[in-house]
């Protein structure tokens, strides 16, 4: 339901349109300027309908200063049929739509109240498609998936919280995306945020958004993307990396559906369905003091495990077939093909990166190959570093080396699989932390203490 300020002087109009929406919307009137511009300070609103001739403040300065404390209002302006003349101005200014009084029927109001509020959401799906990657299916049919699937369908039509988890690269955000699209809120919009990504101040402002001056650096107001999520579902990746001052304001927000962006006082609703995702024990990280356990209890009502690819055969060697269509092209390879011998090494692969691993050995094959077809070397993927070649032979003192390997500390192992992680994906700490299985800011906490 939008959030729907109404503003007129006149008694009977405010009761008039109130009556036509609030079986839709959530409706709050002003009688006056001063009034409504009290009640943008004090929470969010989708949409204004205000008269142009009122006492004091009038319609356009109230419109001008409602962009300014909400700039992404839409907004609806009433009027006479002798100030036609000022709704034009006042949609130069950035006003959706006028009615003209009397109005001919609740029906007028109500469709220009929808139409308003589609741009509105049109808008916000605009900018989270620009944000957001682009889709993948869930499954190829691989029996394994069954029950996930039927699970996934189950809670879709409820408004319940799901909590994903599984091994990285599992598909849990793929899983999170099909959720939505078989939900009620389908049509609203998708927006996710992996909180391993940004560092902690970064990562609030994503969330709750700020208003201008709120820190060094914001010079506007900027939309969180729970915001940008209402009536649509938000999906809050890797979770498990929140560090504990973010889990209390998450707390809030699940708890009271309300939150306030970064230097603002206006309380803002979180129309949203939750999905969160994580690929820790985060009941382990309860026990251990590293989780808050009433905010485990919010996001897991209603767990689904991904099980890792090695148990989803069946969906092995379609899901390379789309993988390398896709980084093919990227690497402006267009119409590789997978040989024989490839896609039985692809079937029988362990892949314990999951997705993400097959992913990066395919992009890499697609890199190397010479022919038209991606063959079984072509996805070895062992890698040039440390001075080394993939073929250059093993000394002896490096044979005693590995033997002693066996004695090493686990700093050391956990360095040098950090190292070899790098050196697979040209540094790229994101895709090396994808890799490992860890988050990014747990990878930049070790490349820290190892001095990497």
């Amino acid at each position: 339901m939008a959030n729907v300020l109404i503003v007129d002087d006149e008694v009977g109009i405010r009761e008039f349109m109130a009556e036509a929406l609030e079986d839709d919307h959530v409706i709050v009137t002003a009688p006056d300027a001063e009034t409504a511009l009290r009640e943008l300070g004090a929470r969010g609103f989708d949409l204004m309908l205000t008269d142009l001739k009122m006492p004091g403040i009038g319609g356009l300065a109230l419109l001008e200063r409602a962009k300014t404390l909400q700039p992404d209002l839409e907004v609806v302006v009433l009027t006479a049929h002798a100030t036609v003349a000022s709704a034009v101005e006042a949609m130069k200014q950035g006003a959706f739509d006028y009615l003209q009084k009397p109005m001919s029927s609740p029906e007028e109001l109500r469709l220009v109240t929808a139409r308003a509020l589609e741009r509105r959401r049109l808008l916000a799906e605009k900018e989270c498609r620009e944000r957001e990657p682009e889709t993948r299916s869930l499954t190829y049919g691989d029996p394994t998936m069954a029950m996930v699937v039927a699970n996934l369908k189950k809670v879709a039509r409820t408004e319940a919280t799901v909590l994903l988890f599984g091994e990285s690269g599992t598909g849990k955000e793929v899983a999170a995306r099909s959720l939505h699209s078989w939900s009620t809120r389908s049509k609203g919009p998708f927006v996710a945020i992996n909180c391993a990504a940004l560092s902690d101040n970064l990562l609030e402002s994503e969330l709750f958004g700020h208003e201008k001056g709120a820190f060094t650096g914001a010079n506007a107001v900027r939309r969180g993307r729970i915001e940008l999520a209402a009536q649509g579902s938000f999906f809050l990746d890797e979770v498990g990396e929140l560090k504990p001052e973010l889990q209390a304001k998450l707390l809030r927000v699940l708890q009271e559906r309300t939150f306030d962006r970064l230097g603002g006082s206006r309380t803002l609703t979180a129309d949203v369905r939750w999905i969160a995702a994580t690929n820790r024990d985060l009941w382990a990280m309860v026990k251990a003091g590293q989780f808050r356990e009433d905010l485990y209890h919010r996001l897991a009502v209603f767990p689904i495990e991904l099980p890792p690819l090695r148990e989803r055969r069946d969906d092995i060697l379609p899901l390379a077939r789309v993988l390398l269509a896709r980084v093919a092209g990227s690497v402006g390879r267009r119409g590789l093909v997978l040989s024989a011998q490839a896609e039985r090494a692809v079937v029988q692969g362990e892949w314990s990166g999951n997705v993400r691993e097959l992913a990066n050995a395919l992009e890499r094959a697609a890199i190397v190959c010479e022919g038209p077809e991606v063959s079984a070397d072509d996805l070895d993927p062992t890698p040039v570093w440390r001075g080394k070649t993939p073929n250059e032979p093993v000394s002896a003192s490096s044979k005693d080396a590995e033997v002693g390997s066996n004695v090493e500390t686990l700093e050391s192992v956990e360095r040098r699989a950090i190292e070899r992680a790098l050196a697979l994906v040209d540094g790229n700490r994101r895709r090396a932390a994808e890799q490992l299985g860890i988050g990014e800011r747990t990878l930049y906490d070790k490349l820290k203490r190892y001095g990497l």
